[in-house]
């Protein structure tokens, strides 16, 4: 009959007692579809879905192949996505109907008849989603949260608007909301969750919510599909998979609320893999529906003031990726850790990609760099190598299991830089079209090799920091290292320790603990949220922890190997996030103090402030400080921190003792050779610093190690001699163009080579230090022309520092052989006043604001700016007496290069005494 097969719900079928009130919708639906029928050019140029290549809306109904064409009422596929029609219908629908889907984003400029008309035709598309039991894909644009939820809404939008900007989405097809509601309707199931989550106990007592959550899920699984809802799932899924049962498919969830700009419900719902069979599919469908009331979720949705009434769940069913033989990760438009917007931050390990979000895997981490990727430059500015001890496979009898993965698998990358890259332009391209930053899971088909995009939402943490604000956490003393991770945040927290071996323990977790524990889920969060810190033995930047952690702002160390070996219940620790990549833990509650500034109404002040900054981890969170580049980037920062192992060391590898060959294995994996780890670390470091300003100029003091520091390097006491006084002795450009080092110095003038012209940083430019005579600062330039860096040539900048008594003596003559001067006030000082500033016997006399310093200072500026050339300072003087920056100031030096902490304070001195000298005498 008619009322048992339209596509509405009792209320809304013809002859109803009670649908005399609800044929609006029904005939404006129908108008919408005649109007556009009647249209000359037909209701092809609102098409709106896409061919399982990738076609973008707007095309004609003849490009589309047969099987997306087959749609009913206001877009809707024929094969059982909305409710069932019997076959002699469907194929009257089949010939009588075009495939009719307007495209509700982007839509062309148009007369106001043509818009009122579309807007009465979308009325129509919107009745037929609402009313719907599952939709496909490609049907679902953003607009769609409200019928199939976050997931499911931008899946959709990917496959119909991002298919032309090569983003790749598998297809599949959605359960709705509305389907959800219904399920919950029968037998007054709906009524009893809500009676029970009003009780206040749910969200106070950790047991109770227990018990809650796990009577609400089991009553669920209990609970049958109607008939409609399981034939429209039984012809969704044979259109997906053409009814092969050994077709793999993923099963996840889609809330109505999740995935929002201000809310992440990453992780809340269950996710399940290599679903096969329509038997399996419904039982997952069904845990789906459950997995809304999950312990994690009933709380998340409590604490942030989300009606559960009003959020209902959708099964997003997606072909699988094959990514079980290769390999899969998560990628964010930004920098999870600071906001910094202009990279994007990657991650992958082998297999299915669960391991990485759930952080069962140290993973292996990219950074790609926004502007250079965009001219088609080698974009990646930073790789670490993760230890990837375990994957996800497929199970023999469907489902998914974790194995451990084999040596050659630890040692090397799980993409390919050009992975990387693609990917990364995916990052783009999705961010560019949504409008805001992104956290998107991709997976690698490990027998084509192709990449593909498997989810999408806005990323909520960084995204929403107030750039403007500046939160600072110092340590302010030091205790015995307990053990060390990946720094997640940039805070500081201490407590006592409770380790934690399953959710089951949680009851005895107390306000204010430190949480300790091998790894977490999302089971554990209504814990998570108590803790006054986190620390995990397993996990990367993007699991789990790490995403909790950030949303809370509790400090966090993942990854660290051991320590739920290392503390016991009980131990007082503090957690330290707020020196870059490393996390640490000391034994004791330290003291530490916090910071915050705002930095959205800065005067004015009369001369640059530059950057010193040395540590590539911490250049995303300095670099968006109020700046004028980085006056010093220090190289040996890089060599000692990031390489720690001597040049010579490594250029010399096969002469090496078989135990240091060994060893320095061990730290160069996943690079070419010992050699090509040198020179990409290298590059790495600076292109990290370069990117943190640009295009504002980064000054790259090229190395400057004396030969006690070099000593400390792996293989160091082979290759260097012993020195009375190294502060004056096998130094800087004399070094450089000795014999027993040149090759070594060529080394980085690879990298900086690679730096400008292969990854396009070319606001990089080199400082060469302690340069004594003339005849020495020809033959480092020829040095470097000879390896590529030829000063002038592709913009390059080549600057000296200024710190030795010959350079002012001959300020001028040298500026025959640079582009400027930047002044190393500290070696400056204790070499014109005679004195070592390592001694404590004569510390007291070290001071840049002697006359004689200053004198040798103003004869540096002078000489610069005679010339027109560029003069700066980076010692450490400005950073520790303002009097003496506002006294360089007056010297008319061009930039004064600061210590980060110091940037502000000395910013706000000028400018008070800039205010001053206006206002004149009083």
């Amino acid at each position: 009959s008619i009322r048992s097969s339209l596509p509405f719900p009792p209320m809304m079928r013809l002859g109803h007692q009670r649908s005399s009130l609800n044929l609006v919708p029904f005939v404006a639906a129908l108008f919408g579809i005649a109007v556009l029928l009647l249209q000359p050019t037909g209701p092809q140029e609102l098409l709106g879905s896409a061919t399982t290549s990738g076609t973008t809306r707007g095309r004609s109904i003849s490009s589309f192949p047969h099987q997306n064409t087959r749609r009913m009422f206001f877009g809707a596929p024929t094969n059982g996505l909305y409710q069932s029609l019997d076959s002699k219908q469907k194929q009257q629908q089949q010939q009588q109907q075009q495939p009719f889907f307007p495209n509700p984003i982007n839509q062309p400029q148009r007369t106001a008849p043509w818009r009122a008309r579309s807007t009465a035709a979308q009325e129509g598309v919107s009745l037929a989603k609402a009313t719907a039991f599952c939709i496909p894909l490609e049907q679902l644009n953003n607009n769609d949260v409200e019928y199939v939820g976050g997931k499911s809404a931008s899946l959709g939008e990917m496959i119909s608007e991002l298919a032309s900007a090569d983003v790749p989405v598998p297809g599949g097809f959605s359960t709705t909301a509305h389907a959800y509601r219904l399920f919950l309707a029968q037998s007054g199931l709906a009524e009893e969750i809500d009676t029970l989550l009003q009780n206040p106990e749910v969200y106070t007592d950790v047991r109770k919510l227990q018990e809650t959550g796990k009577y609400i899920r089991d009553k669920i699984l209990a609970t049958p599909f109607s008939p409609e809802l399981e034939r429209a799932m039984l012809e969704s899924w044979e259109s997906v998979t053409g009814g092969d049962e050994n077709a793999a498919l993923a099963v996840r969830s889609s809330a109505t609320a999740e995935d929002l700009p201000d809310a992440s419900f990453a992780g809340q719902q269950e996710t399940y893999l290599n679903v096969r069979g329509k038997d399996e599919l419904f039982v997952k469908v069904k845990q789906v529906f459950a997995s809304l009331f999950t312990d994690r979720a009933i709380s998340y949705r409590h604490d942030r003031d989300f009606d559960h009434n009003k959020v209902a769940l959708a099964a997003t069913v997606q072909k699988m990726v094959r990514s079980e033989t290769g390999s899969a990760g998560v990628m964010f438009s930004l920098d999870t850790e600071t906001g910094f917007r202009n990279v994007v931050f990657v991650t992958s390990a082998w297999g299915l990609g669960e391991t990485v979000v759930g952080g069962t895997v140290n993973p292996d981490e990219f950074y790609a760099f926004k502007p250079t990727l965009a001219e088609g430059k080698d974009a990646i500015i930073g790789r670490t190598l993760g230890s990837k001890k375990v994957k996800m496979v497929y199970s023999s009898g469907g489902g998914s299991e974790i194995i451990e993965t084999n040596e050659e698998e630890r040692e090397r990358w799980s993409i390919s830089n050009d992975d990387v890259l693609e990917l990364s332009k995916m990052a783009v391209a999705i961010e560019e079209h949504y409008g805001f930053p992104v956290d998107v899971e991709w997976a690698k088909d490990g027998d084509t090799g192709k990449l593909y995009i498997v989810q999408a939402r806005p990323e909520t943490v960084a995204s929403r920091k107030k750039q403007s604000m500046k939160e600072e956490y110092k340590l302010l003393e030091r205790g015995d290292v307990v053990t060390e991770g990946r720094a997640v945040g940039n805070k500081i927290g201490s407590g006592k320790v409770r380790i934690l071996s399953n959710v089951d323990e949680m009851a005895s977790f107390q306000e204010g603990e430190v949480l300790v524990a091998d790894m977490t889920d999302p089971d554990w969060e209504p814990i998570m949220k108590k803790a006054g810190a986190i620390v995990t033995n397993r996990g990367g930047r993007t699991c789990h922890a790490a995403i909790i952690a950030r949303e809370l702002g509790i400090p966090a160390v993942v990854g660290s190997a051991d320590a739920t070996e290392k503390m016991s219940d009980g131990d007082e620790v503090t957690v330290v996030c707020s020196e870059g990549d490393t996390g640490v833990i000391y034994k004791g509650s330290l003291g530490f103090e916090r910071k915050e500034e705002d930095l959205s109404h800065l005067p004015d002040i009369p001369v640059k402030l530059m950057l010193n900054l040395a540590n590539p981890s911490r250049a995303f969170e300095y670099g968006q400080l109020p700046n004028a580049g980085i006056g010093l980037a220090r190289l040996e920062f890089v060599i000692n921190n990031v390489i720690g192992i001597h040049p010579r060391a490594l250029l010399g590898f096969d002469k090496l003792p078989a135990e240091m060959r060994s060893k320095i294995l061990e730290r160069t994996k996943g690079y070419a050779d010992p050699v090509s780890f040198y020179v990409d670390k290298i590059a790495e470091g600076v292109a990290s610093l370069a990117a943190s300003v640009y295009p504002k100029r980064i000054i790259v003091r090229l190395s400057d190690f004396k030969s006690n520091e070099y000593k400390s390097l792996l293989g160091g006491p082979l290759f260097e001699p012993d020195e009375e006084n190294p502060m004056i002795g096998f130094r800087g450009a004399g070094r450089y163009a000795d014999q027993a080092f040149r090759e070594c110095f060529e080394l980085e003038l690879v990298a900086i080579k690679k730096v400008r012209e292969e990854m396009g940083l070319s606001n990089v430019e080199v400082m060469i230090p302690f340069v004594r005579t003339l005849d020495m600062a020809k033959e480092v330039n020829d040095i470097m022309a000879k390896n590529g860096l030829k000063r002038g040539e592709n913009g390059l900048k080549v600057n000296m520092m200024a710190e030795l008594p010959s350079n002012v003596f001959l300020a001028e003559e040298f500026l025959d052989y640079f582009d400027g001067y930047s002044i190393g006030s500290n070696d400056l000082t204790q070499l014109t006043l005679g004195l070592d500033r390592d001694s404590g016997l004569v510390a007291k006399h070290f001071d840049e604001r002697d006359p004689a310093v200053k004198k040798a200072l103003k004869t540096i500026i002078t000489a610069a700016k005679a010339k027109g050339k560029y003069v700066g300072i980076c010692g450490q003087g400005p950073s520790d007496f303002p009097d003496f920056a506002q006294w360089l100031t007056e010297q008319g030096i061009d930039s004064l290069s600061l210590n980060p902490d110091s940037v502000i304070p000395t910013w706000m001195h000028l400018a008070n005494m800039d205010a001053k000298a206006d206002d004149g005498p009083n």
